[in-house]
C-alpha cells in the first residue's frame, strides 16, 4: 500500500491533470459535452499506453544507449524540478510547448487533440517517462511492478475523470482557484525532483568511497 500511494502521489503531482484543464477547455470550446468526454476517454487511453511502453521499454532504451540509472535520476530529477518551477510560476503550459498561439490554431485546424498536444506532451511528458524508467529499473520484482501498474491506471482514471468534468472545475474554481492548486502541487513536485537527485548522488558518492 505504502508503495501505490508513493507511486500514485508521484505520477498524479508530475503529470498534474489539473494543469491540462485550462487547455482541455481551449481546445474543446466547439465541441459538445459528449465529444468532450469522448476527447477526455482517449487523452486518458493514449497517456496510458505511452507511459504503460515507456515502464517496460525503458531498461532497454537505458541499456542501447549506456545510460546508468543515477544519470536518468538526476536527468529526471532535473526536468520533474523545472516542471515544478513550471507550475510555480504559472507558466505549465510555456513548459509544455503549449503558447497560447499555437493553442488558438488547434481549435480551428487540429480534428484530432487527444493524442497530440493533449496526451503528448501536456500529460506524458519527459518527466513522468524518466519517472517511470526509474522505477522499472527500482523495482524488480513482479509484484511491486503490478503496484505501480496499478497506481498508473487509477492516475489514468484521475485524468479521465478530471478531464471530463473539466468545465465544472472551472467553473467551481475558477483559474485563481486553478493556479492556486497548481502551484501547491508544483512545489510538490520540486521536492520530488529534488529527491531524486539527491538520492543518485548519494549513491554515487557512496560507491566512489568504496
Amino acid at each position: 500500500m505504502e508503495l501505490f500511494l508513493s507511486a500514485f502521489g508521484a505520477l498524479f503531482s508530475i503529470i498534474n491533470p489539473l494543469g491540462t484543464v485550462p487547455v482541455f477547455v481551449g481546445l474543446s470550446s466547439e465541441n459538445t459535452k459528449k465529444e468532450r468526454a469522448v476527447i477526455a476517454f482517449w487523452t486518458a487511453i493514449n497517456a496510458f499506453i505511452i507511459l504503460l511502453l515507456s515502464f517496460f521499454a525503458g531498461k532497454y532504451i537505458l541499456s542501447f544507449f549506456g545510460i546508468s540509472i543515477d544519470a536518468l535520476k538526476i536527468a529526471g530529477g532535473l526536468i520533474i524540478a523545472s516542471s515544478g518551477f513550471a507550475l510555480l510560476t504559472g507558466k505549465f503550459a510555456e513548459h509544455k510547448g503549449m503558447k497560447r498561439k499555437r493553442v488558438e490554431e488547434d481549435i480551428h485546424n487540429r480534428n484530432e487533440i487527444s493524442l497530440t498536444p493533449l496526451a503528448i506532451p501536456m500529460l506524458a511528458g519527459p518527466g513522468t517517462i524518466s519517472l517511470l524508467i526509474t522505477y522499472n529499473q527500482e523495482y524488480s520484482d513482479l509484484e511491486d511492478k503490478l503496484i505501480i501498474i496499478s497506481a498508473l491506471i487509477f492516475t489514468t482514471i484521475c485524468i479521465y475523470l478530471i478531464l471530463k468534468s473539466s468545465y465544472l472545475i472551472v467553473k467551481f474554481l475558477g483559474a485563481s482557484g486553478i493556479n492556486a492548486l497548481s502551484r501547491i502541487i508544483g512545489f510538490i513536485v520540486i521536492a520530488i525532483g529534488i529527491e531524486y537527485i539527491i538520492s543518485s548522488l548519494v549513491n554515487i558518492i557512496s560507491l566512489i568511497e568504496i
